[in-house]
């Protein structure tokens, strides 16, 4: 059985203008991020000598729209590209969805893609607190394209077609092999000896809705009794626009079970814990989907090329943390540990890519774009 060829389509107001689109993601691998490509139907008599344009715009909102007063925003609007894509402009080489869309939609089709310079933030999407905001907090992607004489000129409404799209990262298979493993060790003042703990995990890199194993080595060689053991996995977020920092929990237990761990004890323990949006709910949680949809993700780690720092990227930088407490009471305080770990999502196209080999119909489905659904955003075959 063959599968039909799924591409998003949406018409202007005005139904001159009709673009489709086989994906709406840009994905970045760290060595380069790919297009956006599709094909773009207008009417010669309609142009009149006018041209098609593509635009995409990042939206870069920091704040609630209901608190801008004064003058004052929380947002920044930046024109990242603005290409001519019809009817003089062309691709140079043309996928397999853009071949078989040419064919059947005729002389005026005209293919197009759209690349978006490599620093460009991925998207994420900030948890405001509320269900109430207009609009969303976060790094918004929206491609554009519309019928003007100069790509100067301000898109209208009805001549215009918009796709919300997203800039992306998944799993890159050198990294997950890594096993981050990190030893603390605390003093206590008049007391002699040392509480040492090691934590490891099992791998680098985790998918979401993967349960993050970890393994904990407790060596208490001090005087002090450790009473109970805590572990989170915490999300830490920096937001660039405006310098800040935040964490949330986004999972977490206690457990007394081998405490206390007393004077010359030792403990070896494994236990699990699995980040969920639905275990911590509030403003600053960071999503790679709306709020008000219910299985929006957790917002993917942010990654970066081998020899850059992560702390140079831009918009939105999201990394995850597991971080474990021993507590040895109200005198004694608390020994900390935090070990760093990736999550991200698994990456579509490589298991798609053979299917794509070994399949060859010209079935082509359209879908109505209504809006971005987190895992509808690819189109799948």
């Amino acid at each position: 059985m063959v599968t039909a060829v799924k591409v998003f389509k949406k018409t202007a107001p005005n139904g001159k203008v009709t673009a489709y689109l086989s994906r709406r993601d840009f994905v970045d691998d760290l060595s380069h991020t790919s297009p956006v490509d599709g094909v773009v139907v207008v009417d010669h008599d309609y142009l009149r000598g006018r041209r098609v344009f593509a635009r995409v715009v990042v939206t870069y909102r920091y704040g609630r729209e209901e608190d801008e007063v004064m003058g004052l925003h929380f947002s920044k609007e930046i024109e990242l590209v603005n290409i001519e894509v019809a009817p003089n402009a062309g691709v140079e080489e043309l996928n397999e969805v853009q071949q078989r869309l040419l064919k059947k939609l005729g002389a005026n089709a005209y293919a197009f893609s759209v690349v978006l310079p490599h620093n460009a933030p991925c998207s994420v999407t900030i948890d405001g607190g509320d269900d109430y905001s207009s609009q969303p907090l976060g790094v918004i992607y929206d491609l554009r394209l519309y019928v003007a004489d100069r790509k100067q000129e301000k898109p209208h409404k009805r001549n215009s077609v918009g796709f919300a799209v997203r800039k992306v990262q998944y799993a890159l298979a050198e990294l997950s092999a890594r096993q981050p493993q990190t030893t603390v060790t605390k003093s206590f003042t008049f007391s002699p000896g040392k509480l040492t703990m090691e934590v490891s995990l099992d791998r680098g890199m985790y998918f979401h809705g993967q349960v993050v194993e970890a393994r904990l080595n407790i060596s208490n060689a001090s005087k002090k009794t450790v009473k109970n053991i805590k572990a989170q996995i915490v999300q830490h977020v920096e937001v660039t626009m405006t310098n800040s920092h935040f964490s949330r929990v986004v999972s977490s237990l206690e457990s007394r079970e081998g405490c206390p761990i007393t004077p010359g004890a030792n403990l070896t323990k494994t236990f699990s814990l699995t980040p969920l949006v639905s275990n911590q709910k509030g403003f600053g949680i960071a999503l790679d989907g709306q709020v008000k949809d219910q299985d929006a993700n957790l917002a993917s780690s942010t990654m970066v090329a081998a020899g850059k720092n992560v702390n140079d990227a831009l918009g939105i930088i999201v990394s995850y943390s597991l971080r474990v407490k021993l507590n040895c009471g109200a005198i004694g305080g608390e020994l900390t540990a935090d070990l760093p770990f990736k999550l991200v999502h698994p990456d579509p196209y490589a298991s798609k890519a053979v299917l794509r080999k070994m399949q060859s119909t010209d079935n082509i489905e359209y879908e109505e774009f209504a809006r971005l659904r987190r895992g509808q955003s690819v189109a799948e075959e």
